[in-house]
């Protein structure tokens, strides 16, 4: 909402991506033999966390470091909801029984309409909040 509204939110942004850095991390402490897309997806999300907190704590959202900021949230964000989904048509019922293999309708367009919104969000997020001030 801070990134909608074009305000840093301080507090929060730390709370979100500590939190989500933990999120991603504890994926890779379970024993496991060989790269699964959860792996895949946990690296994609600890490298654009690792760009998004340099742009807010290195370079202090200075110039194109406040849109690269906005982008790596949002997408950490949709990354965390992505699994989400994945997570929830694997272990509850009634979604597993809709979509059991994750290629059936409900899935794919479940997963297509939280990607279309999460796309409008950053466009409007980086928006928003490159027309800011940044913090100091």
């Amino acid at each position: 909402m801070g990134l909608l509204g074009g305000k840093p939110l301080e507090t929060w942004t730390v709370i979100f991506l500590a939190t989500t850095v933990a999120t991603s991390v504890t994926g890779f402490g379970f024993p496991f033999d060989h790269l699964l897309p959860s792996h895949k997806v946990g690296i994609i999300s600890l490298f654009v966390l690792a760009v998004a907190i340099v742009a807010r704590y290195v370079f202090h959202l200075a110039g194109a470091w406040r849109r690269v900021y906005v982008v790596g949230a949002v997408i950490a964000l949709y990354l965390n909801i992505f699994v989400l989904i994945v997570q929830s048509f694997q272990k509850v019922p009634e979604l597993k029984a809709m979509a059991p293999t994750e290629t059936e309708p409900p899935f794919v367009i479940t997963q297509g309409a939280v990607l279309l919104v999460f796309v409008l969000l950053g466009i409007f997020s980086a928006k928003r909040f490159s027309n800011r001030p940044r913090p100091a």
